[in-house]
């Protein structure tokens, strides 16, 4: 059986001391098993990327960004390549795969435009002959962290734009995924990085906790869980690294009684239905205003999800495939049940559906539960799963209030006609992303993605401008050359200018 290795320093090495396997979550089976870093690899990763810094440090910008360049080159000529590892160990249909390279290749491109987005700022004659200037420095060696469901597009995130700084990086993907994460690290390389500049580390808890301890390692991104993504801020906060992490969400949409309730039901399927609901910007909750709305809202979507497909990632007609293991299936399937049990209704029933040919694999179909109330576990919890809960409601506000205390604050939307009622709750929603008939309002790449509230711990969010701040810091020069024209005698207090 392959394994699959490690990239230190532009080479991929494997251990053989411990490995994990690595499922094809489509058919069931073990397909390929994943080298687990000991703390000598993770070692050497950091003092190969320790040792590339001073080198990369002093390249100029444009010459970063023209191989970032050659970078999103290589990435279009593999496309099917990475879409297929992205199946194989995912699930996700090749059209959902797609998407997700797409968006991490805008990611590449803003990086290209580094030379401009380092571009400092300067003031002259600040004083008498005295001018001011501030640049933007990299950091040194920075690590990132990611999770299973994105295993292209949430990399792409970070590295790019962090190398393109001047930075060294480390990365560490999810070890139930990490083919697609290789292969696309080994594309970096081959668009003309020098080596020792972008490492990847596979492992487990154990290699996470490696790098959060290293000293030389300044930086960490993470994303994944909420009670991950606290622990690993303050155990890197309390390392002295700058963090940024990203947690869970609970994201809920509003349906008011003027919205087009066709085009929200197109929307609706797509978001909460979409990569089998594992995204952490996944519309999970639709709060209806009004009983009325709310009976011809799940009417359509009764109709339209019996459409739906799910099944292997090979076949592009799917609509979605399968969760990632058999444990995340069975956990999805108990909160379904645990809704049902406590009074909730369970209109369109996805557990344990029948998928030709690949009844082994990890499948949950599409799930409609009406009557849901804040009180009940399902909603409470993180479902990560093809599963959309319906919240009745009386009112825009009550619908507001129930986003608005929810522990999480990642992405929501509205769906409605009334401008003033969109503006009012762009306004007033306590929520990181907001989309106005835009279920899913991850921001672009020239923009920057975070949540609120417990759904991000850190201060600057991730890529976009809060990319570049996130890898950078500043350092303010304030300089004078003396001369005869301009002579100061001794002074004792604060310099002020007069």
């Amino acid at each position: 059986m392959q394994t699959i290795g490690h990239l230190i320093n532009g080479a991929v090495i494997t251990e053989g001391a411990a490995s994990l396997p690595v499922y094809n979550p489509s058919t069931g089976e073990t397909t390929t098993a994943v080298d687990i870093a000991s703390p000598s690899t993770v070692e050497q990763a950091v003092l190969k990327a320790k040792a590339a810094y001073p080198a990369w440090r002093d390249t100029p910008p444009i010459r970063r960004a023209r191989i970032m360049q050659k970078f999103v080159q290589l990435l279009e000529e593999n496309a099917d390549t990475i879409c297929d590892l992205i199946g194989q160990e995912h699930g996700k249909i090749r059209h959902d795969a797609m998407g997700e390279l797409q968006r991490g290749i805008e990611n590449v491109e803003y990086a290209c435009g580094i030379p401009n987005l380092l571009k400092g700022e300067h003031t002259r004659n600040v004083g008498p002959g005295i001018d001011a200037w501030s640049e933007f420095q990299p950091l040194g060696v920075v690590a990132g962290i990611t999770p299973f469901n994105f295993p292209v597009m949430v990399p792409l995130w970070m590295y790019p734009i962090a190398i393109a700084c001047g930075n060294c990086f480390v990365l560490k993907p999810s070890e139930r995924d990490p083919s697609s994460t290789l292969f696309v690290a080994q594309l970096l390389q081959e668009a003309g990085l020098p080596a020792g500049v972008m490492n990847v580390v596979n492992g487990d808890k154990a290699t996470v906790n490696a790098l959060l301890d290293h000293p030389d390692i300044s930086a960490v991104s993470f994303v994944g869980s909420t009670p991950v993504a606290e622990s690993i801020y303050a155990r890197a906060s309390a390392n002295g690294k700058r963090c940024q992490a990203l947690g869970g969400a609970k994201n809920h949409a509003i349906v008011l009684p003027d919205a087009d309730l066709d085009n929200a039901v197109s929307q609706l399927l797509g978001a909460a239905f979409g990569s089998s609901g594992e995204r952490c910007m996944a519309l999970s909750v639709v709060t209806v205003v009004g009983d009325q709305t709310a009976d011809a809202l799940i009417e359509k979507l009764q109709a339209k999800m019996v459409e739906l497909r799910v099944g292997a990632y090979s076949d592009n007609n799917n609509d979605f495939g399968p969760v990632i293991t058999a444990a995340h299936r069975n956990r999805v399937n108990t909160l379904i049940t645990s809704a049902e049990t406590q009074g909730a209704k369970v209109v369109v029933d996805g557990r344990n559906p029948d998928v030709e040919g690949h009844n082994e694999g990890f499948y949950v179909g599409a799930t409609l539960i009406d009557a849901v109330q804040p009180t009940m576990e399902s909603y409470q919890q993180e479902i990560f799963g093809p599963v959309l809960q319906v919240v009745r409601v009386a009112s825009m506000s009550q619908a507001m209030q129930l986003i608005n205390d929810h522990e999480y604050g990642n992405g929501t939307c509205i769906f409605t006609r009334d401008g003033e009622a969109a503006r009012y709750f762009s306004d007033h929603i306590e929520v990181g992303m907001v989309g106005i008939n835009v279920p899913l309002p991850v921001p672009v790449a020239y923009h920057s993605f975070g949540g609120w509230k417990r759904s991000f711990f850190g201060d600057l969010s991730a890529y976009g401008p809060d990319g570049v701040r996130f890898y950078t810091r500043r350092k303010t020069i304030t300089q004078r050359w003396p001369s005869d024209a301009v002579r100061e005698n001794v002074s004792f207090s604060m310099p002020v200018m007069k």
